[in-house]
């Protein structure tokens, strides 16, 4: 495992980096430096405008939603030519002010790319995008994909082998992070797939995230998006249970919190959810139903390397009957049914 942390990040003028967003446990966000007007840039020099000229051919962006329209912007922000599609196109419009093109269909995206990156709802809908009418893979010999949706190991794999035998190269890449740091480009990206990418790739994930972690083979990278979402889902499950039960032994459920803030036991991602369970503020910085789908994910991955994830397994009841009202609220929703 190789870590890239990038020297400065490729922000456009005025573009603020912020930290302070959710983000994954264990996961700092530290401020990222502007790029100067006229300063080179690792997507090329910049013109007379500032902006820079991009010394790479264009990026087809599929997936414009929560997630993927933010990533998509900083693209399109730090220089590169950007394509954007988007099943539903009113999501992609948007991007427009920020210099991306929207193209309208996923062939349309991806001609003349040399770089793909899909961040689409799961696997049925990547694998629609990529082999059904107007899907990319016809147009996109030589391309380079980059896949960055989290959706699960069996898809990965299999869609791995779907590119291959379009003569594509397949890189595996799903982020760690939820909204906020995919605004403030302060994602970490799970990368695995052919070495000899990581340069052609380096100022792309740089432009997305903070820091770039290579975990070897196509594959790997969700195998690890899957063992961290399993630990986030976990604590949000714990965190749930423990207000909860505070509440019902009479105690209030804050005071438990400031305990638990002051020893070791409170895990900054569990008590930034505790919070937000607490005030009942649910807008979603990761929704309840990504979240949901993740921890399937997990389960059915466990289950087919021969282990068991017995409390992820428990915790799904309760949480599908949560998406029942509150798909599209914050995973911190899971406590209305604690």
């Amino acid at each position: 495992m190789s870590t890239d942390l990038p020297a400065r990040r490729h922000t456009a003028p005025g573009h603020d980096t912020a930290p302070g967003h959710d983000t994954a446990p264990g996961h700092d966000t530290a401020p990222g430096h502007d790029t100067a007007p006229g300063h080179d840039t690792a997507s090329g020099h910049a013109d007379r405008s500032g902006r820079p000229e991009p010394a790479t051919p264009p990026i087809a962006f599929l997936g414009t939603g929560r997630m993927g329209g933010p990533m998509a912007a900083n693209l399109a922000r730090a220089g590169f030519d950007v394509r954007v599609w988007n099943r539903t196109a009113d999501r992609a419009t948007p991007l427009i002010a920020t210099g991306a093109v929207v193209a309208a269909s996923p062939a349309d995206a991806v001609r003349g790319a040399g770089i793909l990156i899909t961040m689409l709802t799961d696997g049925p809908a990547t694998e629609q995008a990529a082999t059904g009418p107007d899907g990319f893979l016809a147009a996109a010999p030589g391309t380079v994909w980059v896949q960055m949706g989290t959706i699960g190991a069996d898809w990965t794999a299999r869609l791995a082998r779907t590119a291959a035998r379009s003569g594509v190269t397949f890189v595996d890449a799903p982020v760690s992070g939820s909204e906020g740091p995919a605004r403030a480009g302060q994602l970490v990206v799970l990368a695995s797939g052919p070495e000899r990418r990581r340069t052609q790739l380096a100022p792309v994930f740089g432009a997305l995230g903070r820091a770039t972690v290579w975990l070897g083979p196509a594959g790997n990278g969700t195998m690890a998006k899957l063992v961290l979402n399993n630990w986030l889902v976990d604590l949000a499950e714990t965190t749930a249970e423990t207000l909860s039960f505070a509440r019902r032994l009479g105690l209030d459920p804050g005071a438990i919190v400031d305990l638990l803030q002051s020893t070791p036991l409170g895990s900054p991602y569990a008590m930034q959810k505790a919070a937000t369970m607490l005030t009942g503020d649910f807008t979603p910085a990761f929704a309840l139903r990504d979240a949901l789908k993740d921890a399937e994910l997990a389960v059915q991955a466990a289950q087919a390397s021969g282990t068991e994830l017995a409390l992820t397994q428990a915790l799904l009841p309760r949480w599908r009957h949560a998406a029942e009202r509150h798909a599209d609220d914050d995973l911190a929703a899971v406590y209305t049914t604690a």
